[in-house]
């Protein structure tokens, strides 16, 4: 007898929201079903099909659509800036905000010690889950069908990074900024979790002895960069705030291509 919590084809209120959020229509519901199945979810359950082949596949799908838009929409940016532009779109961060915005946390199926440690909210499951997502997508619907639901998500995040000249190197301009107000540069400090195939990392980035920016990701230079991005953007805000003049974008940009 079937567990009254296991996801199931039949069972598709919660997913047919979601298939209205992302204005796709799944050709076959178990795809959909199995992207959102976690895999301490599919441990306790034997049998059942977790998200991780699917978000292999997707990681791949997301990176080739990405960087064909860049590519195609920017024909000014440079090989290294779009190389930083697709960087500064796919990392965990912006996975995970995207995936919040979409209320996915709400429609995953977690084993129960993810349920405990609020799984629904990690940065790390959302991200992943995003990617198994875009998976069934693309294995239901094809890459034109991918493509226009990618775009749709991520699209604002590239073009405003664009027009805000923040095709950058975060770790570079914050090094910058910090010799040139404090006449010292960043400390980062980093830890990690999970096993070897799958490690996820965590950086700390101090100012002055004060923690000024925590960032995520599968490798320590990912996690860095968002940290060293956070920093900037908490600098931004403090000088706002203070009625500082903001830092120019161009200035951070010129001093990170140096």
């Amino acid at each position: 007898m079937e567990s009254p919590t296991e996801p199931s084809a039949d069972n598709r209120p919660g997913a047919t929201a979601l298939e209205r959020r992302l204005r796709v229509e799944f050709k076959n519901p178990g795809l959909l079903r199995d992207s959102l199945t976690h895999r301490s979810y599919a441990f306790e359950h034997g049998g059942v099909t977790n998200n991780e082949r699917l978000e292999f596949l997707g990681d791949s799908v997301l990176g080739l659509v990405v960087t064909d838009l860049i590519f195609s929409e920017f024909p000014h940016l440079p090989e290294g800036e779009m190389a930083k532009l697709r960087a500064a779109t796919v990392n965990m961060g912006v996975l995970a905000d995207v995936a919040r915005s979409l209320g996915l946390g709400q429609h995953l199926h977690l084993g129960r010690g993810e349920e405990l440690s609020a799984g629904r909210e990690k940065s790390s499951i959302l991200a992943d889950a995003l990617e198994a997502l875009i998976g069934a997508v693309y294995v239901d619907q094809g890459l034109e069908g991918t493509r226009r639901m990618i775009v749709e998500l991520v699209g604002g995040y590239i073009r405003n990074h664009v027009e805000q000249g923040l095709v950058r190197d975060f770790k570079t301009s914050l090094q910058e900024r910090a010799a040139r107000s404090w006449g010292r540069v960043p400390e980062y400090k980093i830890t990690s979790t999970g096993p070897d195939h799958d490690k996820r990392f965590e950086a700390k980035v101090y100012l002055h002895g004060e923690l000024r920016g925590v960032g995520q990701g599968r490798s320590k230079k990912e996690a860095e960069q968002a940290a060293a991005q956070e920093a900037l953007n908490s600098l931004q805000l403090s000088a706002g705030a203070a009625g500082e003049a903001p830092a120019d974008p161009d200035e951070d940009q010129a001093s990170a291509q140096a």
